[in-house]
């Protein structure tokens, strides 16, 4: 069971050992890098590339560690309690399982492990991860309504991903595996560029991959572009056949590259290069 790129993403070496180092150790993977690295893709390629399923907890700032687990849906069963149903004899039946639940059971039933993605963990409250320590260091928890224990027959693989929005737990931290996933270089850009868009003209990425370099590098700029909104521009420019030259044209409007919205997303980032090309002119 070990992970190497796949025909949709690229994985630079240290990625991949610490992906594998993660399956061996059956620690949670944490990884972290600029938005649009492609930390919640490599999930989903793991998940392909290892022939098993993914189960995604996308996290917001309002979720709780317990929804993870189960919810108990009392409401429901008040409900029917009042209409008379013969389901509120069973209190299993207001058990509402959660993502940590389903990748704990999907081993035993499958007999493989599956690959669970806990999406931006940053964006919870600080207590989240503390909350999680048992159940992910042991695999198990406990159902207070029913007396069930649920354990993980085969433990998932987990994949952490966090935009570094807030600092995470000593103790969360000991418990993983921890990766922080570079930004490409020129090169490896390049091969990822092949990879979305294999019909691309060479002189056009040549030309892209400055531009998106040099825009990079500019002090002041408040959203560096990604690797993902990289793709979209070229995208963009492929469908409209616009000329790699064009690209470096100074006497467009502003100064600005064509299709600047797939790259440039804010007012004061797009006012920042009109002042240097403006001063370029000048």
């Amino acid at each position: 069971m070990l992970f190497n790129s796949t025909d949709n993403y690229i994985a630079s070496n240290s990625l991949k050992q610490a992906v594998n180092a993660a399956i061996l150790l059956e620690k949670p993977l944490l990884i972290k890098g600029e938005p649009g690295t492609g930390k919640t893709m490599l999930a989903e390629e793991l998940a392909n590339s290892l022939d098993t399923t993914l189960i995604q907890w996308h996290i917001k700032s309002t979720t709780k560690a317990q929804q993870g687990l189960y919810e108990y849906d009392a409401v429901s069963r008040l409900r029917d309690s009042q209409l008379g149903d013969e389901r509120v004899h069973d209190i299993s039946n207001y058990i509402v399982k959660g993502k940590l639940w389903q990748a704990f059971t999907y081993g035993e039933q499958h007999n493989k492990r599956p690959v669970l993605l806990i999406d931006e963990i940053d964006k919870a409250d600080i207590e989240f991860p503390n909350d999680l320590l048992l159940e992910l260091d042991k695999m198990e928890f406990h159902v207070y309504e029913t007396g069930e224990r649920v354990v993980a027959k085969q433990r998932p693989i987990v994949i952490i991903t966090s935009n570094n929005e807030k600092e995470l737990p000593d103790a969360f931290l000991r418990r993983c595996f921890f990766h922080y996933i570079d930004f490409p270089s020129s090169e490896e850009m390049a091969q990822i560029i092949d990879v979305h868009h294999p019909h691309i003209k060479q002189d056009l990425v040549r030309q892209a991959l400055e531009v998106f370099f040099n825009l990079r590098e500019v002090n002041g700029i408040k959203k560096k572009p990604s690797t993902s909104e990289l793709l979209d521009w070229l995208k963009l420019l492929m469908a409209e056949d616009i000329d790699a030259k064009t690209l470096h044209d100074k006497s467009q409007k502003g100064g600005l590259m064509p299709m600047f919205g797939a790259l440039l997303k804010n007012e004061q980032d797009i006012s920042l290069i009109e002042k240097l090309a403006f001063m370029s002119r000048r």
